[in-house]
């Protein structure tokens, strides 16, 4: 996807309309317009990169420190418990805009909130193999 078709880059250059809550000039902060709870929030740089594997070292850099202020600011302005963070990286994760973002999730006890996955075993021997194989690359 080029930059001028991404929704995101639109956001960040003010052609489409957000609700803001955060910007700087690295990272733009809007709320989701379909939040898993209030105040979900997409933390988004104005680089425009497609996905966190993509994206340069230095944004990442910058990128952490902003991501964390604003969940400070998103759990204190739900009065949430806690926050999930997700980064969707590829169609096979959940990604479907192609430039990075970051979930901030407020949860609070008893939202009824499902996030989690199914938990496997490993065979015996294949974690060992697993590791090895990672280890390689």
């Amino acid at each position: 996807m080029a930059k001028t078709d991404c929704i995101f880059c639109k956001i960040i250059d003010g052609s489409i309309s957000s609700e803001k809550i955060y910007e700087d000039d690295d990272v733009t902060a809007i709320l989701d317009i379909s939040p898993v709870t209030p105040g979900h929030t997409l933390v988004i740089p104005k680089t425009h990169s497609k996905d966190f594997m993509s994206t340069e070292a230095d944004v990442l850099a910058r990128l952490a420190p902003t991501v964390q202020k604003i969940a400070k600011q998103v759990v204190k302005g739900v009065k949430a418990d806690g926050f999930a963070l997700v980064v969707f990286n590829g169609p096979a994760a959940g990604q479907d805009v192609f430039h990075l973002h970051i979930h901030i999730i407020p949860r609070k006890m008893g939202d009824g909130v499902r996030v989690g996955w199914p938990k496997a075993q490993y065979e015996p021997g294949q974690i060992a193999k697993v590791a090895e194989q990672i280890r390689k690359k």
